[in-house]
C-alpha cells in the first residue's frame, strides 16, 4: 500500500522546508552588493521570468513595489517583441529561471548588456547562460523537487519567492520604511485605512459632542448622555476637559445605590480621563482604546480644549475593523 495523502503532503512540506533552510548559507557578501545595487537604483527594478517563474518574478516584483522599491514585471516573449523599450541604463533588471538557459530571455541578454543596466540573476545552475552573462547570480538550487518525478517545478519556486522575500525585507530596513510608508501604498487595506485616517475627520464635532458642566446633576447628565450616544458625557469647565462619565461608570453608580437626586456629574465622574488629539491617526485611537480597554474617548487640542469624540462605533462606520 502507497503513502497516505497526509504522508505525502508532510513530505512535501519537508521537502520544500529544506530548501528554503539551505538558502541561508549562500547568504553572503553577493547578497549584499545585490541589495546595494537594488538599494541604488535610480529607475525600476525589473523582474523577468518565464512559466512558473514569472509567476514568482509577478509576487516578488510586487512585494517590491508595496514595499518601497519601485518595481514591476516585464514578459520576456513579449519584451522579444518590443517592451524592452521599457528598460533604460538606470534600471536593474532581476531574472528567474532554474535552468539559466529559458530561451526567451537568453534572447534578451544582449539588448539589455547593451543599455548598460545591471543584472541580477536567481538561478539553479552557477555555469548557465544566464548566470554568467549576469553582474550578480543568486544560486537557489534545491537538491530535489518535491514533486515525485523530481520534474514539476515545486521546491525550486519556493526556493526563488523566499530568496525574493530576504531581498525585499533587507531592502526594507535599508530604506527604513515605516507602517506609515506601507500605508501610502496600501490605502484600500486595513492598515492602511487606519494610518491614513485622521482623529478629525471622523469624530463627533461641535453640538454632537456630549458635554455637560461640572455642577450639572447626573440625572440631567444622563439625558444628554442618551440624546447623543456615544456612550459617554464629557465634563468641561471652560471649554477644558474636566473628566468623564461613561456607561460604564453608570453601571459602577447603580450599584453603589448612591443618591441619583442629589448626584452632580463631578461626584461620579472619571477625573484624569485618556484622551487624543485631532491629528494623530486612527489607528493610534484604536490602540489606545484597546490597551485601556475604552469604548469611547475624548478628542482634545494642544491646551486640552475638547473638540470632540469618538467611541468603538464611530471606528467601526469608518470600516476601521
Amino acid at each position: 500500500m502507497g503513502k497516505s495523502l497526509i504522508e505525502i503532503a508532510k513530505a512535501v512540506l519537508q521537502t520544500e522546508a529544506d530548501s528554503v533552510l539551505a538558502l541561508k548559507d549562500r547568504i553572503d557578501n553577493n547578497f549584499d552588493k545585490v541589495c546595494n545595487t537594488l538599494k541604488g537604483c535610480r529607475g525600476k527594478v525589473i523582474l523577468i521570468g518565464m512559466g512558473k517563474s514569472g509567476h514568482i518574478a509577478k509576487k516578488i516584483s510586487s512585494t517590491l513595489a508595496s514595499t518601497g522599491t519601485p518595481s514591476f514585471f516585464l514578459h520576456p516573449g513579449e519584451a522579444g517583441h518590443g517592451d524592452l523599450g521599457m528598460v533604460t541604463r538606470d534600471d536593474v533588471v532581476i531574472m528567474i529561471s532554474y535552468s539559466g538557459e529559458a530561451d526567451e530571455i537568453v534572447a534578451l541578454l544582449p539588448g539589455i548588456k547593451r543599455m548598460n543596466a545591471p543584472i541580477i540573476s536567481m538561478t539553479g545552475n552557477v555555469t548557465s547562460s544566464i548566470a554568467k552573462s549576469s553582474d550578480f547570480h543568486l544560486d537557489v538550487s534545491v537538491e530535489k523537487e518535491a514533486c515525485p518525478n523530481n520534474l514539476a517545478p515545486t521546491s525550486s519556486t519556493t526556493a526563488a519567492l523566499a530568496m525574493g522575500d530576504a531581498i525585499a525585507v533587507s531592502l526594507i530596513n535599508a530604506n527604513n520604511f515605516t507602517a506609515e510608508d506601507f500605508a501610502m501604498s496600501h490605502p484600500s487595506g486595513s492598515l492602511g485605512r487606519r494610518l491614513l485616517t485622521l482623529v478629525s475627520t471622523i469624530m463627533q464635532s461641535g453640538t454632537d459632542i456630549p458635554i455637560v458642566s461640572k455642577e450639572t446633576l447626573l440625572i440631567d447628565s444622563l439625558l444628554v448622555m442618551s440624546e447623543k450616544a456615544l456612550g459617554m458625557v464629557l465634563v468641561a469647565e471652560d471649554g477644558k476637559l474636566e473628566g468623564i462619565f461613561t456607561d460604564g461608570d453608570l453601571r459602577r453608580t447603580l450599584e453603589s445605590k448612591m443618591d441619583f437626586q442629589k448626584l452632580t456629574i463631578q461626584d461620579v465622574m472619571t477625573k484624569d480621563c485618556k484622551s487624543i488629539e485631532p491629528q494623530e491617526s486612527a489607528l493610534k485611537a484604536i490602540q489606545m482604546m484597546e490597551k485601556y480597554s475604552l469604548n469611547s474617548m475624548p478628542v482634545v487640542d494642544s491646551n486640552h480644549n475638547i473638540v470632540g469624540a469618538i467611541n468603538m462605533h464611530t471606528l467601526i462606520q469608518a470600516k476601521l475593523f
